[in-house]
């Protein structure tokens, strides 16, 4: 399950991540804190917040994958934790001397997305530079695990910190805490690094990305299949708040309740996926994506709030299942030189659609009511599943498998059957 934690320039770099990524999570808390304390409870300032994080990787997001093939991975990498950090100290100083104002919340909160454009194609190519190919779906695994791992830890330490001292010292820790990541960087044995060439500057190398994408009819099926998903099937942070103040009329305890259940999904499947750690093929894709999507309409059926968190396990999963298989799949298909670039819309499939799916969830919750919101996403997916599916089965795979089906009826049948293709039976 850890095979690849026995690479030492991994477990560096795993080690950083675990320590930032809680930090990243805590931060998440307190910045929603913060907002809503600065706007005196206003959601529409907590929803601009968000959507300014995002936006960069909207606008953005297919540059940053060419950044990532231009350069050394491992000093862009330095770079975007450095920034990240200095913008996390300045919020934490802001909010300590009493001087945050909401705009300041804003103008950061856009300019981490910024940092997070840069940062997630490099580190997603980076790490089959440090464990190699036959590792590289187990990385990819704990990566997850780790993420979820913290996802379940960092809220809770934030609500402790947040409530004996302010938020602040929350911003404060989430900097110090990229100290770890550089350090692991730092100290990384770079002659054991698996380092693509950088690709020299040149124009038109982003649409050279889109062409290559473009025309590989594998990676254009996972990139239809995660967009869709992601899209319509991924807003857990919306549809649960939704379904458990409108629904079950539930309070935010019971919301944090329904993330932390479906966190606890994700890292049971990312360990799984961990164990696993085979090369992926598209039937376990698209057989993942159509469980999560069936799961994900069965929970939004569930008719009480203590079933529909137990429902959020498996989708959690499920969902898991999906993102480590589509991000494997991606990375082991794609050229070096190219890995970046695809990496880069990748993500911008994967999370730049947020701005644009968010909307459009709340607004089938506002006209159909919140359950509809999860199970029409859920629809959306078993759809997208099908279709995928029927495009990625080898071409010829349907008519042999009439012929076994035709083999199969009774010997008469088929010897009138070929008479009649023949033109020998006659009429009446």
């Amino acid at each position: 399950m850890f095979r690849s934690l026995s690479n030492r320039n991994y477990r560096l770099f795993s080690a950083g991540q675990v320590v930032s990524n809680t930090g990243t999570w805590m931060q998440r808390v307190a910045q929603d804190w913060l907002v809503l304390d600065l706007a005196h409870g206003s959601g529409t300032a907590l929803g601009i917040t968000t959507g300014l994080q995002f936006l960069p990787m909207l606008l953005f997001g297919l540059w940053g994958g060419v950044i990532a093939d231009r350069y050394s991975k491992r000093r862009v990498l330095m770079l975007t934790q450095v920034s990240m950090g200095a913008l996390a100290l300045v919020l934490g100083v802001l909010a300590v001397t009493g001087s945050a104002q909401v705009w300041h919340v804003y103008v950061l909160a856009f300019g981490l997305g910024v940092a997070t454009v840069v940062d997630n194609p490099t580190r997603q190519a980076f790490v089959v530079e440090m464990v190699g190919r036959r590792d590289l779906p187990n990385a990819i695994a704990l990566n997850s695990a780790s993420f979820n791992g913290a996802r379940l830890l960092g809220p809770a330490v934030a609500g402790v910190l947040i409530a004996l001292l302010g938020t602040g010292p929350v911003f404060l820790l989430n900097a110090a805490s990229f100290g770890a990541v550089l350090f692991g960087l730092y100290a990384m044995r770079t002659d054991e690094l698996r380092a693509a060439a950088p690709v020299k500057r040149a124009k038109g190398q982003l649409r050279e990305g889109l062409r290559y994408v473009r025309g590989r009819r594998d990676l254009m099926l996972v990139l239809v299949l995660v967009g869709f998903i992601a899209t319509f099937g991924m807003n857990f942070p919306t549809t649960t708040a939704l379904v458990a103040k409108q629904t079950f009329h539930s309070d935010a305890s019971s919301f944090g309740l329904a993330s932390s259940m479906l966190a606890l999904g994700a890292l049971t499947g990312a360990l799984l996926a961990a164990r696993r750690a085979s090369q992926p093929r598209m039937r376990l894709l698209v057989g993942s994506a159509l469980v999560f999507s069936v799961l994900e309409v069965v929970t939004g059926l569930m008719p009480t709030f203590w079933s529909f968190l137990l429902l959020l396990v498996p989708t959690g999963i499920a969902m898991m299942t999906i993102t480590t298989a589509a991000n494997s799949t991606i990375q082991l298909s794609v050229a070096p030189e190219m890995r970046g670039r695809v990496m880069g819309l990748y993500m911008f499939v994967f999370l730049g659609t947020n701005p644009l799916g968010a909307p459009a969830v709340g607004w089938m919750a506002e006209e159909f009511g919140a359950r509809a919101s999860i199970v029409l996403g859920g629809m959306v997916g078993v759809a997208t599943a099908l279709v995928v599916g029927l495009f990625a089965a080898p071409r010829g795979s349907i008519r042999p498998a009439l012929a076994r089906v035709r083999l199969a009826r009774p010997r008469t049948e088929r010897r009138t059957e070929a008479a009649a293709e023949a033109g020998t039976v006659s009429e009446g």
